[in-house]
């Protein structure tokens, strides 16, 4: 059987459904389903888009009927955070509701807060995704393939490689072990800028850290190896060293597919065994596949868009 690995659809539903037609799914028996294939979501299913709960129920209803799998992604986790009170501090929750944090779910937030049983439904239903799949041939994460933090992490997660809310309340503290790897899986690697070096993000919010090409090793400097996104200058970064532990690099020979990077362009493998099929859905972009047969070596041609 082949593979639909999809992109990140951030609530675009219209998106959703043009790309599964495309792809020759059709709706029957209650779900999208294909002859012959089945989809692999790579997260972030949420956030932006106006259809929300209509994104999550296509999802939903192809994974219970087998037809896809899904991977949990940093704005599920962040939803589950979101929701989940802290047991360490009355009154607050695992995601502090500051202005920032709200704007940025505001969107699930508008289709969701209001029926507090739905709310509680979708956010158990975040929590059954597992964190990465490891499958005959192919590998699929939100963000980055880390085996010394998959390695650290594994044993204190539920079967099928799933968080469970003790867990989710460990990887929303700053500093602990599961803080740390979780981040690193659902959010990729990020190294601080030295000092008096900084760049506005997508949303516009200034960073002194920044997102690193994990995958690729020869990616030794700030410059070479940062993920800034449209609007930034990578030659306004340092062409410093940056740290060796970020210098991960991806040798394996099972292609390895993610989302997450906001990615535009046309869509084409990073290497010849890594792909990136986030090609910014949520900012106007197209919402991606690539077609998974069996190959090692991916291909620029097995990219769908819509």
């Amino acid at each position: 059987m082949g593979y639909d690995i999809i992109g990140d659809i951030h609530g675009h539903a219209d998106k959703l459904t043009a790309l599964l037609g495309k792809l020759g799914y059709r709706r029957h028996l209650g779900a999208w389903r294909h002859p012959d294939r089945s989809a692999i979501f790579v997260g972030d299913l949420i956030d932006r888009g106006t259809g929300q709960l209509d994104t999550v129920r296509t999802v939903r209803e192809m994974c219970d009927a087998g037809t896809a799998q899904a991977v949990m992604g940093n704005h599920e986790f962040n939803a589950i955070a979101w929701y989940m009170p802290d047991p360490e501090c009355d009154g607050e929750h695992l995601r502090r509701r500051t202005e920032k944090n709200r704007k940025q779910t505001q969107a699930f937030l508008a289709e969701t807060e209001h029926d507090p049983a739905l709310h509680t439904e979708i956010v158990g239903w975040f929590l059954t995704l597992p964190l990465w799949l490891d499958l005959p041939g192919l590998r699929v994460i939100h963000a980055c393939w880390h085996p010394a933090c998959m390695a650290e992490l594994e044993p204190h997660l539920k079967p099928g490689r799933r968080l469970d809310p003790s867990l989710v309340e460990a990887a929303s503290r700053n500093g602990s072990m599961a803080f740390r790897a979780v981040e690193a899986l659902i959010k990729g690697l990020e190294v601080a800028l030295p000092a008096g070096h900084r760049f506005v993000d997508k949303g516009g919010h200034p960073r002194t850290q920044v997102r690193v090409r994990w995958w690729d090793a020869s990616a030794d400097t700030y410059r070479k190896a940062a993920i800034l996104g449209v609007a930034a200058d990578e030659d306004a970064l340092p062409d410093l060293p940056i740290p060796q532990s970020a210098r991960l690099g991806y040798a394996d020979d099972t292609p390895v597919f993610f989302g997450h990077y906001w990615w535009n362009g046309a869509p084409a493998p990073l290497a010849d065994r890594v792909a990136c099929v986030d090609y910014s859905a949520g900012l106007g972009g197209p919402l991606v596949a690539y077609r998974w047969d069996g190959e090692s070596v991916l291909q620029a041609r097995h990219f769908v868009s819509a």
